[in-house]
């Protein structure tokens, strides 16, 4: 019978904890799974001992066998490969001692270590995932992870070429219900049954059966598939550099038993669970899977668009959008800058733009530094938030925080990285990239501001050497809520045609990137020491060594003018940016 045959009218039972269970009953402190290869008996007594509880599905000893976590001397294919066969013998030998019900043998696949350099792990799932099915299990469970950012595409290809294999995915959530990448628990599981690929989603580890039962209420059901709670036994404590679980199988029961009630259709343990806890579930729980309740879940929906705040809104049509770059001060005299507003307010600037400490020095919180300029000047503004210093919970805080100060335009982006002279004191943090930062304003959106959504957007470097890969992440952007797009500074007609291209091919709000550079100095030092800044030596050329500050400004504003013409046809704005906070620039550039 196939998996999905029997959730058509049973709940199904899996293991607990193997990684736990394995460290308790062994006292090992190395990888569990490297037992697949050093010690194949222990693997084979303990997936007996969940049958022999009742378990109907097992999990392979695979959920980290990936070699930069193994050892570069281990083959973790044969490993990977051994584990399958491994759960088979037990089930044989579970036979044998009269244990005589189905069992499933589920390929366990947990996050890969993290690509820096690469910054995604397909390749690694994909050939996990290969692995497995070639040994012959009968299903695929990737589980703790935070988001299906990375796994989705490969799961795509595995249901290509495996049509019939049964494919579950389960995120790891706080308490509050959201992962470590900001997704709420009702998008993560409601986007997973939604896609054709996957079978059933849920919830393990991170939190207890008590947290985890009442998360289940916020679960959309989807016809068609099935939803798997696997909590932890409770929450650790540490007693001498150790890790200890309570023995509470009974409270465990009770718990699963309330999220069977809600219509969970797989239910299993994480972390600290034992075939104890998974017995007791078996023993009472109510098997039947027909009926099935979803007490308070609801349907997911999208995001409400509420008051429109942007601050493009009250252009007219083909009207250009005129933003200006202020950089908060490296100290707190905030005189220069709040002068600054004014000015530009005069000249009928649109929105003023506050970068996020860039190029990795300390500034004036950039979210700060908007709201009081806003206040001195009533002016539209929209703070940059960069991922590279704050992890999900601060970012999410720092947004909410803007919001209530009725800050609702951000410009969202990956960040500078910290300077190399830096980095032995201070470190980046990188919770994700701007990509994946959208998408959690955008969970954001449909659970707290409906009425008046956060509008966000996004960078576009459109220098980079490879263009489809910028122009497929400006889609991609798109489709996580972004409504426009600030570019790098046009310098030549290969930043134009570039852009127009990306324009052409996406339909992006795209306002073009102005920077008038002021002297010789200058050009050299955005050249040389500026990432993303493609300033050619002609440019350069063109100021004159020792030049006067009138006449390298002339020349910069004359090549300034040239860049707007080359995106004027296409263009919905420009975004100014200035050396040296000579705003006083832009009245050479634009009319009153």
């Amino acid at each position: 019978m196939s998996l999905k045959e029997y959730l058509l009218s049973k709940k199904l039972i899996a293991d607990g904890s193997f990684g736990t269970y394995y460290s308790g009953k062994y006292g090992s402190q190395e990888s569990p799974e490297l037992a697949c290869v050093k010690y194949p008996e222990r693997v084979v007594d303990i997936h007996r001992d969940y049958i022999s509880a009742g378990a109907e599905m097992l999990r392979t000893n695979t959920f980290a066998a990936y070699s930069e976590y193994l050892g570069s001397d281990v083959d973790v294919h044969e490993l990977r490969k051994n584990a399958v066969k491994l759960a088979y013998s037990a089930i044989e030998k579970a036979k044998e001692q009269g244990f005589n019900h189905k069992v499933y043998v589920a390929g366990d696949i947990g996050p890969a270590p993290f690509d820096i350099e690469n910054r995604e792990n397909a390749d690694s799932y994909r050939k996990m995932a290969k692995d497995l099915l070639e040994a012959g299990c009968d299903l695929l469970v990737f589980e703790t992870f935070p988001d299906m950012e990375e796994i989705y595409p490969v799961i795509k290809e595995i249901k290509a070429d495996n049509p019939e294999v049964f494919i579950l995915v389960q995120f790891a959530v706080n308490q509050y219900g959201y992962s470590s990448t900001g997704c709420s628990v009702g998008r993560l599981v409601q986007k997973a049954l939604n896609s054709p690929e996957i079978d059933a989603a849920g919830l393990n580890c991170s939190i207890g059966p008590a947290h985890m039962a009442a998360l289940v209420k916020k679960l959309a059901h989807v016809n068609g598939k099935y939803i798997s709670v696997f909590p932890n036994a409770g929450y650790p404590k540490l007693v001498r550099d150790r890790i200890f679980y309570s023995d509470n199988t009974a409270y465990f029961a009770e718990k699963m038993n309330e999220a069977a009630d809600c219509g969970v259709d797989i239910l299993g343990g994480c972390c600290g669970t034992k075939p104890a806890h998974i017995e007791i579930l078996c023993n009472s729980i109510n098997r039947s899977n027909t009926g099935k309740t979803t007490g308070d879940s609801h349907e997911f929906t999208e995001k409400s668009h509420g008051r429109n705040e942007a601050f493009y809104a009250q252009k007219e049509p083909g009207e250009k959008l005129i933003a200006v770059e202020l950089v908060p001060p490296l100290n707190a005299d905030d005189e220069t800058i709040i002068k600054s507003a004014n000015y530009l307010k005069d000249l009928g600037v649109d929105a003023l733009t506050f970068p996020d400490s860039p190029s990795g020095r300390t500034r004036v919180d950039a979210i700060l530094m908007a709201k009081k300029v806003a206040e001195e000047t009533g002016m539209c503004v929209i703070p940059h938030v960069s991922c590279r210093d704050k992890n999900a919970i601060a970012i999410r805080s720092q947004i909410m925080g803007a919001y209530i100060n009725n800050i609702y335009n951000l410009l969202i982006i990956t960040g500078d990285p910290v300077p190399v002279t830096e980095r032995g004191q201070v470190k980046s943090v990188f919770n994700f990239d701007s990509t994946r930062l959208m998408s959690m304003v955008d969970d954001m959106n449909s659970e707290f501001f409906t009425e008046a959504n956060v509008v966000y957007g996004g960078a576009i470097n459109q220098g980079r050497k490879n263009l489809d890969a910028e122009i497929s992440r400006v889609k991609k952007k798109m489709a996580n809520g972004a409504s426009f797009f600030m570019s790098q500074p046009v310098f030549s007609e290969a930043d134009a045609e570039n852009l127009r291209r990306v324009k052409s091919e996406t339909g992006a709000r795209i306002l073009c990137g102005i920077m008038p550079l002021i002297s010789r100095r200058n050009a050299l030092f955005m050249k040389n020491e500026i990432s993303g800044i493609g300033i050619n030596d002609e440019t350069v050329e063109m100021f004159p060594e020792n030049s006067t500050r009138e006449l390298g400004e002339e020349i910069g504003v004359g090549l300034a003018k040239k860049a707007m013409e080359l995106c004027d046809d296409f263009a919905d704005g420009y975004y100014f940016s200035f050396p040296f906070n000579r705003v006083y620039l832009l009245e050479k550039l634009i009319k009153r």
